[in-house]
Parts: C-alpha cells; structure tokens; sequence
C-alpha cells in the first residue's frame, strides 16, 4: 500500500510538471498584463514613466458618466456592442445545423472539400478579408460592375461605405469567417454518438430527417448550450479587428463596439487612462456574466460549465 501512494505521487508530480510550461504561459499572457490596470489611476501621459504622472484615484470611472456627450457616446457604443454580440448569440445554430447537414453529405469526397472550404476563412486575416470585401463590393467592384452592366443599376451601390443594415452585414463576414470552424465541434459531438441508435431507428423505418430530430439534435444540445454559455459570459468580447478595418466615415457610427472604442481612446485619442478604467469595467462585467451562466447552467443541466 505504501509503495502505492509512493507511486501515485510519483505520477501527481510528473503530471503536474507536464502543465507547468502551460501555466507559465497564462501567467505571462493573461495575468502579468493585468498590472496595466494601475494606468486607470493615473493621470498618465506618454512616454514618461508612471511614477511621474499624478495619482488621480477613481476620477477616470467617474468621467465616464460625469458629461452628458460621454454618456451619449458610450451608450452608442454599447448598443452596437449589444446588437453585434445579440446577432451572434441569435444565430448561435447555424454553425450547429450547418455541422449536422455536412455530416449527413454521404460522397466523402465531396464531404471533406466542402469542410475544407468553409473552415479556410478562419485562418483568413481580417484585413485579408477587408482586402475580399473591398474587391468585391466597392464601387468599382465585381459586384457593381455586374449590375450595372446588366441594366440593373445605373450607379454604383455603396455597400461598405453605407451604414444601412451594418450590424447584419457583419455578422454575414462574421458567419463566413467562422461557420465552418465552429462546426468541427459540433462534427466531433456527432462522431461520438452511438451508432446502435442510428441502427435501431432505421430499423424500426425512421427517415434521415426524423433520425436527426430525434437522434442527432438531442445527442449534441449539451455542446451548444455549453458553446451558447460561453458566448454569454463573453457577451461585451467581440474583438476589434473586424469592425477596426471595416469602419469608415459613413459607418463609424454604428459600427464601433466597446473594443474598437477603447482602441481608439488609447490610440487615437491618446486617452490610457480612461481606456484602461473602461477595460476594467468591462472585464468586471465579463466575470460576472460568467458567473451568473455558471449558476444557469448548474440550474438547468445540473452541471457547472466552471
């Protein structure tokens, strides 16, 4: 029995030094950087160094609501955040739908080409994508051109320029971008199903469609609400690349989310301080709509996702 334990711990150890590297990596890229939130505190102004600038307390977290036009502009900002992030979250089963009718395409062939092409994008820069989009739709673009060469427009359409229907048009390069990589999920959450029940169902003379209602959809829910979850607790992330080269003039309005708004204080306007005290609220936020879909899930499926 003693040289059991003797030998477990062995393995405890080995075991631990495997995750080691991985944890170091954490701790230099997700937890060192949060010394950056000092900057909230400060009046700092580049390049002097920290300890030069004015300790300022929480002045940067009340200015944010202290001016109406502030106000204003945050909430403009918030709301395209809301709608970005609520499209996504609204269409959360596309990806799941487009993995069950993939799975069910019998020419293997055929089958892998088709997952190939749709995962493609996502290793696809957003400004690659931008470089697509510009191509394809600007004035002068393969698009237009078609159109106006049939007769169907006499001028061109400005699709990017306009701010009209921009929160679904980015979801589209969104869907474009991601669809096909979020499907691999959901295709191992397929794989894994019993063949036996397939077996017995068709026996028993159920159709494709009723063996996908009945067999696959139930088989992989627990995949999606955990995938749907973590979109949750993730709701105010999402990401600044896209909207950063896709904005202009004419959308800027309506296509800067909170991401993009902080890159642009700290960049563009120069403003560290106020940009690291949003960020901090944000990722206070963040936590705690984390938690609060921890609490759901253990509610509803019995089981934490934490």
């Amino acid at each position: 029995m003693k040289l059991f334990k003797t030998e477990k711990k062995k393995n405890a150890v080995k075991d631990f030094l495997l995750i080691v590297p991985f944890l170091l990596l954490i701790l230099v890229f997700s937890y060192y950087p949060l010394y950056g939130w000092v900057y909230a505190f400060f009046d700092y102004k580049p390049p002097f160094p920290l300890s030069w600038e004015k300790f300022v307390g929480f002045k940067w977290f009340i200015s944010m609501v202290e001016n109406p036009v502030k106000v204003k502009k945050l909430v403009q900002v918030l709301t395209n955040t809301f709608a970005m992030s609520g499209l996504s979250l609204l269409f959360s089963w596309f990806p799941m739908i487009f993995a069950v009718f993939l799975n069910e395409i019998k020419c293997v062939p055929f089958k892998k080409f088709v997952q190939t092409v749709t995962t493609l994008p996502n290793f696809i820069s957003w400004v690659l994508v931008y470089s697509i989009a510009f191509s394809v739709f600007c004035s002068t673009g393969a698009v237009n051109s078609i159109l106006m060469r049939l007769g169907i427009t006499t001028e061109p359409i400005m699709f990017l320029q306009s701010a009209d229907h921009i929160w679904f048009k980015q979801w589209l390069w969104l869907t474009w971008k991601n669809a096909g990589w979020a499907a691999i999920m959901y295709i191992a959450a397929i794989t894994s199903i019993d063949d036996s029940l397939m077996e017995a169902a068709k026996i028993d003379g159920a159709s494709r469609m009723q063996c996908i209602w009945h067999i696959t959809i139930p088989s992989i829910l627990p995949t999606y609400f955990v995938l749907v979850m973590m979109s949750l607790a993730n709701f105010l992330s999402n990401g600044m690349e896209q909207y950063f080269v896709f904005a202009n003039s004419f959308n800027k309005q309506k296509i800067e989310v909170l991401d993009l708004y902080v890159y642009n204080l700290a960049i563009g306007s120069g403003g560290y301080s106020l940009s690291t005290a949003i960020s901090i609220l944000k990722s206070f936020v963040s936590i705690i709509l984390l938690c609060l879909t921890n609490m759901v899930s253990k509610k509803l499926r019995g089981d934490s996702i934490l």
